[in-house]
């Protein structure tokens, strides 16, 4: 069976193919099953690009239990889920096992569709018979994780960016995801099929610059037995990440200058101009103009750099983005380990959400992994952190608890009335309905006399 982009799963076999009919003239390769074994391992083996899972009146638990499932296979899938009966309660119930949307029946095939372009990062799909420049390269891109609006519209804004062959100069705090973003313009571009050579500017030894970044031939020097690639040939017509640019030092800096001006080397020892076919990544964690004005950078080579410019947010700018990221990073544990830790704890997950995240998503990884060390049998609580993460976190006041507080001001002073509470706040219901489950808010109901 064919990789599917779109896979819908469901008891009722005529809603399925109804939806089939809906969405696959969209140009989307869709896959409609009743069958859930089927489903599971259509979403272990081949995985779609998003799930669609329909619920009847009666069995809103089987279609939970189902994300459930499918959550524990992959933490990053797309999931929606159509009903065709809910409250507030079963969206939240939703949202808690892990769907990313959620719609009610009847509803707009438009409002499903543009959510379906979103969970496949903002791509159009594809037009049914049109040729694909960049094949597969693109598709199912889900390793920048995060549906926040921030993360939205990066993904959508690096497609776009990724349909030229401009200089891009990434910027961002040390462990937003830079080197992610650079890997999701190059595989996104005309160049996926070549290669994308990372140079760690910071790592580079002023004595081996040469021979690293132009190679040398054989007989260049004693030991050069053989002919070697630089760095820059090395790419050969695909991308050259330059990650680090804020440390290089002077002699590399006009090393790289002289390479993106002429766009071409000699090796070592050589006496031919090899010419070169490349597009330029660049990234730094540092201010670029700040180097530039303190005279650490030269300005040359930071308007050669500075074409376009994309900034990656923090962490804690984008905190909505840490259950789908701390659920992914459990999933790709579990595979490595062969553990089936089952996620987290609201507890946890709020702790979680609570912290600001100096070292970003590179901190909020290794904090899982060393979670792996002596993992639960079943999800991680709040004693399963690391000890020093518990001290930081009681000693910490964050906002968060300011913007929960304010929420149950809100469902109190409506009488637990949703709709009404999220008039008050200004929100629509689905964000509300988002903020109860980010904050784990359960609301408490008198005992009867």
């Amino acid at each position: 069976m064919e990789t599917s982009e779109l896979l819908i799963f469901g008891k009722d076999n005529i809603q399925g193919q109804n939806l089939k009919d809906r969405f696959g003239g969209n140009g989307l390769q869709v896959i409609a099953t009743r069958n859930q074994n089927e489903a599971f391992q259509l979403v272990k083996n081949q995985p779609p690009a998003a799930v669609i899972i329909t619920s009847l009146a009666d069995d809103d638990r089987d279609g939970l239990q189902s994300v459930r499932q499918i959550r524990g296979i992959d933490g990053t899938l797309p999931i929606i889920m159509i009903s065709q009966y809910s409250t507030a309660d079963r969206v939240i119930s939703a949202f808690r096992a892990g769907v990313t949307d959620y719609f009610n029946v009847p509803f707009q095939s438009t409002e499903v569709m543009e959510r379906i372009r979103e969970c496949l990062n903002g791509q159009e799909p594809p037009v049914a018979g049109a040729v694909k420049k960049n094949g597969a390269a693109c598709r199912n891109n889900r390793r920048m994780i995060g549906d926040s609006q921030p993360m939205q519209e990066i993904r959508s804004y690096l497609q776009k960016v990724a349909s030229t062959d401009s200089t891009v100069l990434l910027t961002g705090e040390t462990g937003t995801g830079k080197e992610l973003a650079a890997d999701m313009i190059h595989r996104c571009s005309l160049r996926h099929a070549k290669p994308m050579v990372s140079i760690n500017c910071a790592a580079l030894p002023e004595t081996l610059v040469e021979s690293e970044l132009f190679g040398y031939d054989r007989g260049a020097f004693t030991g050069a037995q053989d002919t070697r690639q630089g760095k820059f040939e090395q790419a050969g017509g695909g991308s050259v990440f330059l990650d680090e640019i804020g440390d290089m030092s002077a002699i590399t800096q006009a090393k790289i200058l002289r390479i993106i001006e002429n766009k071409m080397i000699i090796r070592l020892g050589g006496k031919k101009n090899i010419p070169l076919e490349m597009r330029i990544i660049a990234a730094t964690n540092k201010e670029p103009e700040h180097l530039v004005s303190d005279g650490k950078f030269r300005e040359d080579l930071f308007y050669r750099l500075n074409v376009v410019r994309v900034h990656i947010p923090p962490l804690r700018e984008r905190k909505e983005d840490i259950p789908d990221l701390a659920a992914a990073a459990i999933a790709r544990l579990n595979r490595q380990t062969g553990h089936e830790v089952q996620g987290l704890t609201d507890e946890a997950l709020t702790c979680l959400m609570r912290y600001d995240w100096p070292g970003n998503v590179r901190e909020l990884m290794n904090l899982l992994e060393a979670v792996f060390v002596i993992p639960p049998r079943s999800k991680i609580g709040l004693t399963h952190l690391p000890r020093q993460f518990q001290d930081r976190m009681k000693s910490k006041k964050t906002a968060a608890g300011d913007e929960r507080n304010h929420i149950i001001a809100a469902l109190n002073s409506t009488r637990w009335n949703k709709a009404k509470a999220a008039s008050r706040l200004n929100w629509s219901r689905m964000t509300l309905y988002r903020k109860i489950v980010k904050y784990n808010i359960v609301e408490k109901r008198n005992p009867p006399r």
